[in-house]
Order: structure tokens, then C-alpha cells, then sequence
């Protein structure tokens, strides 16, 4: 009998998986390798009346819907999702193509979108499903509640070894998933990545309740729910790798058109970038700065047969920077929105790299008493920004100072209350 057969007679109970230890000191345990969905591989839904049907069976269902969707990371340039997984208690798993079906996706959101919603790394998928028109009423992260547990892996495939003793065999998760069809390997591993999310969310609820840390989670989830898909960061081309080896404004400029023009390309194609043109053949073409289509041609990428035929096409990027005036090239230090680097901080502006570091050595003191990775208990940035704007004079308030710096950047309740007291006493003495 496989593992995917029997496995609702070896999940253990629902005590807490530490055993009243620290998840950093859990002896390592044996594990049942998860082979098959107990039901087997339900077919993909494709049509309309699938829709209606899958609906119908979900609202027959109860408690939380656990959710998962493939992307095709690396392949597209868009963040949609190509397979969407749902799995009720009660109800089974349905696997959807919401690529033939995103108009019809109206009978499901009205069942699934009052729900509680179960994912591992909540925000990664939720802005490709809220494009579907499917958005979550309450939220359960379990990527996020091992992170506030304390757990020292928090990967689906670990955190389900750790908490119920199933081996998650990984795989095909970097895969195309807008490949069509869809190999019967990749479905039965995208039904498994449901197949007992509901279970370990309600192992980690029981384990963060046992912790004091269930009003945490809440608000942590609420959070990313209510959060949107991430506001788009300034100069993007910037992150074209080695970047860093072009010192010249004019050189730059040709990394930026070619990275724009690329760009363009690939979202009207929905191709990933990379796939487009490498950076690499970007940073070589900015180098080199060639002036007709021969000279382009013979650097690495160019001369292949189909670059080749777009040569015309980065050439004229190329030529665009070429002719901008001086006053329109970009600078080779790019502007600061907030603080400098850090690094600069010592030589510049001693006084705040010494808040800085007193403030770093506080959490991450505080960290490991409650056993939360510095990170979440309050975003570095903000921390960055408080250290860099203080205004606190002698005998002030300064822990209502920090608490209303870090409102206003978005810390949620929970961490003000953990951290403003404690960095409140460790950079009061630096005012």
C-alpha cells in the first residue's frame, strides 16, 4: 500500500510537533515518503461547466480551502498562474487550467472567496489569483507561521517533514508550468502540494498557540492579505547583472535602452526577459557600444542566428543612447529615496551608524528570546529609517517616537509592542 493510500491512518495528532521543545532543538524523525493523493490525480478542469461542477463540489466542503498555484517563473514574464490547486475537507482536490476558464471563474469565487484560504508563501501566489478575479476572506499562511514559530526550515517540503512526517518530494516546482499538456508527473505533484496543507495549518496554529504567538500570526496574515502585489521599484534596469563593472554615464545609458527595449518585448510576448536577451549579452553590447549592425553581430549572443534577425531592433536602442545629451544620461550613483548605504553611515554620519548597530544588536537579542527571525519582527528598512532620521532630544519620549515612526511605516501592532520598548532603551542613550 503506497503512502498516498494510507496516509490519513499515520498522520499523527495534532499535539504540538515540538514536543514542548524549541522547533530549533527537534531531534530529526523518520519520514513517510507522500507518494499519490489519497483520491488519485483528479482531472484538470477546462471548461465552463468543469467550473460549475468543481464550485458545486467545494461548497459541499467544510472548513479552510487549502490553495496553491504554478507559475512559470523563469519562462514568462508575467506572474499568472497556469495551474491553480484547491483542496476542501470533505470535498477533494480540484486542479483548474485557469487559462481556458478565466472568464467562467465567476461560480467559484462565489463559493471559494468567503472561505479561509491555506498557502505556503501566501504572497507569492495571491496576486496572480486575485487576477482570476479569486481573492481570500481570511488568510493562513504556513510559510509564515513556521517563520513565527521559530521553525529553522520553512519550506513547504521541511516544514511538512518537521510537524507531520511526510517526505514532500520536490521536483518540479521551477518547471513551465504554460507547457500544454501537462505531464501526469507535474499534476500529481501539484494535487500533493494540497494534499494536507489544511492538516500542517492546523499543526502550526496549535503550535503557535502554544507559543503566545496566535495574535501575532493573525495580524501577520491579515497583513499580506489586505497588502497587493508590490509597488514597482525605481530604475529596474539597474538590477541588470554586472552592472556594476560600467563606471561610464554613456555606458549606462545603452544598459537602460537595451534593458527598456527588452523589456517591452517581453511583456508583450510574455517571455521571461532572460530568455529575450541575457544580461550578459546587455553589460557586453554597452562595453563595446558597436556602431553598426557588423560590430553588433560579432560580440558573444549578437551573431547567433536569432539575434540575428533582431539585431536591427538593439542597434536602434543603442543608437538612441548614443544621442542623448549629457544632461539626460543616468548618473552613475543612482539617487537615494531614504537612507544611503549602510556602508557609508561610519565615515559620513558616525552618529547613526552607531544607532544602527545598537539597534541591530537589540533585536537580534530580542529575536532570540522569541525565537522569530529578525526580519519579521520588524522590517529592516523601517529600522534603517529610524536610525537615520532621529529626532529625539534628551528626556524625550522615545519609545511614542519610535512607535509612531514604525505606525506609519506599516509594523503592525505586534511588533511595535515587542520592539519599540526595547529600542527605545537602546538608542535613547545615543539622542
Amino acid at each position: 500500500m503506497s503512502a498516498g493510500q494510507d496516509h490519513e491512518t499515520v498522520v499523527p495528532e495534532h499535539s504540538s510537533p515540538t514536543g514542548g521543545d524549541s522547533p530549533n532543538e527537534r531531534p530529526p524523525a523518520a519520514t513517510v515518503p507522500l507518494l499519490e493523493p489519497r483520491e488519485g490525480v483528479p482531472e484538470v478542469v477546462t471548461t465552463a461547466a468543469g467550473v460549475a461542477e468543481a464550485a458545486a463540489m467545494l461548497a459541499r466542503g467544510h472548513g479552510p480551502l487549502a490553495v496553491d498555484a504554478e507559475r512559470a517563473s523563469g519562462y514568462r514574464y508575467s506572474a499568472r498562474a497556469y495551474l491553480v490547486q484547491l483542496r476542501r475537507n470533505g470535498a477533494g482536490t480540484v486542479l483548474l487550467d485557469p487559462i481556458p476558464t478565466a472568464a467562467d471563474l465567476a461560480p467559484l469565487a462565489d463559493v471559494i472567496n468567503d472561505l479561509e484560504w491555506v498557502l505556503h508563501s501566501a504572497d507569492q501566489d495571491l496576486p496572480g489569483l486575485a487576477e482570476l478575479g479569486l481573492h481570500p476572506a481570511v488568510l493562513y499562511d504556513t510559510e509564515l507561521a513556521g517563520r513565527l514559530a521559530g521553525f529553522p526550515r520553512v519550506g513547504l517540503a521541511a516544514i511538512v517533514a518537521d510537524t507531520l512526517g511526510f517526505e514532500l518530494r520536490k521536483g518540479h516546482g521551477a518547471a513551465d508550468w504554460s507547457t500544454r499538456p501537462l505531464p501526469d508527473s507535474w499534476l500529481n505533484y501539484a494535487a500533493l502540494d494540497v494534499e494536507i496543507l489544511v492538516e500542517l495549518r492546523d499543526a502550526m496554529a496549535e503550535e503557535l498557540e502554544r507559543q503566545n504567538k496566535t495574535e501575532w500570526a493573525a495580524q501577520e496574515f491579515e497583513h499580506i492579505r489586505l497588502a497587493g502585489p508590490p509597488a514597482p521599484k525605481p530604475d529596474r534596469w539597474r538590477r541588470t547583472s554586472k552592472i556594476h563593472t560600467l563606471k561610464d554615464p554613456r555606458r549606462l545609458a545603452i544598459v537602460r535602452e537595451l534593458w527598456t527595449t527588452r523589456d517591452e518585448i517581453a511583456a508583450n510576448r510574455d517571455i521571461a526577459p532572460g530568455r529575450i536577451l541575457p544580461d550578459s549579452a546587455i553589460i557586453a553590447a554597452a562595453e563595446a557600444a558597436p556602431a553598426t549592425l557588423t560590430d553588433l553581430r560579432a560580440l558573444p549572443v549578437f551573431g547567433g542566428p536569432r539575434q540575428r534577425r533582431s539585431s536591427r531592433v538593439w542597434l536602434s536602442a543603442i543608437d538612441r543612447a548614443r544621442a542623448l545629451p549629457a544632461s539626460e544620461l543616468p548618473p552613475v550613483t543612482p539617487p537615494f529615496t531614504g537612507p544611503p548605504p549602510v556602508g557609508r553611515w561610519a565615515r559620513h554620519h558616525p552618529e547613526a551608524a552607531a544607532r544602527l548597530s545598537a539597534a541591530r544588536a537589540e533585536l537580534a537579542a530580542l529575536s532570540e528570546e522569541v525565537s522569530v527571525p529578525v526580519e519579521n519582527l520588524v522590517s529592516p528598512e523601517l529600522v534603517r529609517r529610524l536610525c537615520w532620521d532621529w529626532d529625539v532630544a534628551p528626556g524625550s519620549d522615545a519609545e511614542a517616537y519610535i512607535e509612531e515612526k514604525f505606525a506609519a511605516g506599516g509594523a503592525r501592532p505586534w511588533q511595535r509592542a515587542l520592539t519599540a520598548p526595547r529600542l527605545a532603551k537602546a538608542l535613547a542613550p545615543a539622542a
